[in-house]
């Protein structure tokens, strides 16, 4: 059986989908699937041992100028390699208008959520095959109830997951034998853990010995990151890097700890331990899940849990297990 899934963004909305997937594949031995996502996010979907192909789309790219030659040319690439596969199943686990429209147009009975689960709810419209899924359970359930109707099995424990994934090799980049990754960068402001409690924390981890790698996206977090790591001279700012680039770094990190980001979801992918700081958002929700038996991830959110100090003795608590 080959299935087409479309999930083009977020880093998190990707990484959620594919315990989904290790599920299907298990359930359904011989699936193989092709994966949809934002050409910024396809190193996600690759790492997945059942899919075969990543396609690559650009749509926050070609809306900057959706008329000109060059847009106009990888559209028309693009169309031709989504259709050039006949799928027994196109899933749309995204439910937006632009995930649905893309669906439309490859070839394969379309199915994702119903008019009252999608998140723009006449994305269900297109659908030939319609799935309800309660809105509040967390992302990675969700997928993997639509993912289990869409394809005929029964979902497993919610607690028994797997993201079924493992990190790249961490190329020509030089790193320490053993370093904390402070996941410092969020696209939403409010889901920052402020710069104070940062210098405070990375200071007193550095001042055990320990090496904090500060990774950014962005001239914002690259301005922050520079003035964390001079505040702290065990702290160290990393180049610009791809999102394949940043597995890599995720793979090698010995304790993570980060905001409401995608990054941090990798982590609890790649099977790491580390601190979750949830400020803003509930972590019943949206906080990354650690697969049973891997090392724990713990969200955070009361504000005297997120206190440097404790968090601090946390990490240090982290890397002695790890030694």
């Amino acid at each position: 059986m080959r299935i087409l899934v479309v999930k083009t963004t977020s880093l998190g909305d990707l990484v959620h989908m594919l315990p989904a997937l290790t599920e299907a594949a298990t359930a359904l031995p011989g699936l193989r699937a092709d994966w949809v996502a934002e050409e910024g996010f396809a190193a996600v979907p690759a790492l997945h041992p059942a899919v075969d192909r990543v396609i690559p789309v650009a749509l926050r790219r070609w809306r900057k100028s959706p008329l000109s030659g060059a847009v106009r040319r990888q559209w028309g690439e693009f169309i031709t390699s989504l259709r050039s596969e006949n799928y027994d199943l196109v899933l749309d686990s995204q439910g937006l208008l632009k995930s649905a429209l893309l669906a439309v147009l490859a070839h394969g009975p379309r199915a994702g959520l119903d008019f009252a689960s999608a998140r723009e709810p006449l994305a269900s419209l297109v659908y030939r095959y319609r799935y309800s899924v309660r809105p509040e359970l967390h992302a990675i359930t969700r997928n993997r109830l639509l993912t289990a109707q869409a394809l005929g099995y029964a979902m497993a424990a919610e607690a028994a997951f797997s993201y079924g994934v493992v990190p790249l090799a961490a190329g020509a980049l030089a790193l320490p034998d053993r370093f904390v990754l402070a996941l410092h960068g969020t696209a939403r402001p409010e889901k920052e853990y402020p710069e104070a409690a940062w210098r405070e924390l990375i200071g007193r981890v550095t001042a055990t010995g320990m090496p904090v790698l500060l990774p950014w996206g962005n001239e914002r977090e690259q301005a922050r990151a520079e003035r964390l790591a001079a505040a702290s001279p065990g702290a160290r700012v990393l180049p610009r890097l791809n999102l394949a680039a940043m597995t890599a770094v995720l793979g090698r990190a010995s304790v993570v700890a980060g905001v409401d980001t995608g990054l941090m979801h990798l982590a609890a992918a790649f099977r790491k331990p580390g601190i979750g700081l949830y400020p803003a958002t509930p972590p019943a929700r949206f906080g990354a899940w650690s697969e049973p038996g891997a090392p724990v991830i713990e969200n955070l959110a009361d504000a005297d849990d997120l206190a440097p100090l404790k968090l601090a003795e946390k990490l240090e608590k982290l890397l002695v297990q790890r030694v």
